[in-house]
């Protein structure tokens, strides 16, 4: 089986973040797209699919939790980060309360980024793989049924 490069998408406005955090995920070899504000990462999205969405909280069209929640609502698989350089708990709370699947505080340590993403990558395949498994057993116990029904 072919295993697919991931896809993430890095929200910010500060262009210096999206270079760098680009340049760390792209040497582990993943796919990267970059947005500088909300309309960006909600139009990307919609145009392509990704694995992983890094958001900045602050951004300058749209709040980071609601640009958060419109991703939720319409990619609820793609996996969220949250990221931001202004924690409070308030943020934080809302943020997992909107669907993030994880909170980093900038700056951002590249390993423990880089081991976020791996973690958030993993239960996104056992996901899909469960979800794979679940098809096969009902086709096939269905089949199995179908073909009772004919003898």
């Amino acid at each position: 089986m072919i295993k697919k490069v991931p896809k993430i998408l890095v929200v910010d406005d500060d262009v210096n973040t999206c270079g760098t955090l680009s340049l760390i995920l792209r040497k582990r070899g993943w796919n990267v797209e970059i947005a500088n504000s909300g309309k960006e990462a909600i139009n990307k999205s919609r145009e392509q699919l990704f694995n992983v969405a890094l958001l900045d909280i602050k951004l300058p069209d749209i709040d980071g939790t609601q640009l958060l929640k419109m991703l939720y609502e319409t990619k609820p698989k793609m996996m969220k980060i949250m990221v931001t350089g202004h924690p409070e708990v308030t943020n934080a709370v809302e943020a997992l309360n909107n669907g993030a699947d994880a909170y980093l505080i900038k700056p951002l340590c590249p390993e423990d980024l880089l081991k976020t993403i791996k973690e958030k990558l993993d239960e996104q395949e056992q996901a899909e793989e469960m979800t794979e498994d679940k098809i096969a057993s009902f086709l096939e116990t269905r089949s199995k049924k179908l073909l009772e029904g004919l003898t």
